[in-house]
């Protein structure tokens, strides 16, 4: 009876540990929808608030030159070839945001997809 009870308690104690996760067994998925990319509702939100902050490329600061508080300021990293290698942490760049999170992929995609479509202050 004992053996019964022992087998059964460690049974029991085993099931408990089951843990599932819920975003692996219920994945959400989001599209992130790049064909629309503009400034004004892509990118320059990103740049307010992780890039044009007080202490970095800010129009005060201008951390190595960049002024990222603007559309002209942003034009010209784009058009200097920093921008997108610097948000995807690419070799060769100083990764960005600096001392933060990467920015998620579909961020950097709309990014990337502003600056292929022409880079437009739109």
């Amino acid at each position: 009876m004992k053996k019964i009870l022992a087998g059964c308690i460690g049974i029991i104690a085993l099931a408990g540990c089951y843990n599932d996760k819920a975003d692996q067994l219920y994945p959400t998925t989001t599209t992130c929808d790049t064909a629309t990319a503009t400034f004004a509702k892509d990118v320059m939100p990103v740049m307010q608030q992780k890039c044009a902050t007080s202490g970095c490329h800010d129009a005060s600061t201008k951390a190595y030159g960049y002024n990222l508080s603007t559309y002209q300021g942003v034009k010209i990293c784009v058009d200097d070839a920093r921008l997108i290698g610097a948000i995807r942490q690419q070799s060769g760049f100083k990764a960005m945001p600096q001392g933060a999170s990467k920015l998620d992929d579909c961020t950097i995609n709309k990014i990337a997809r502003w600056v292929n479509l022409g880079a437009l202050n739109n």
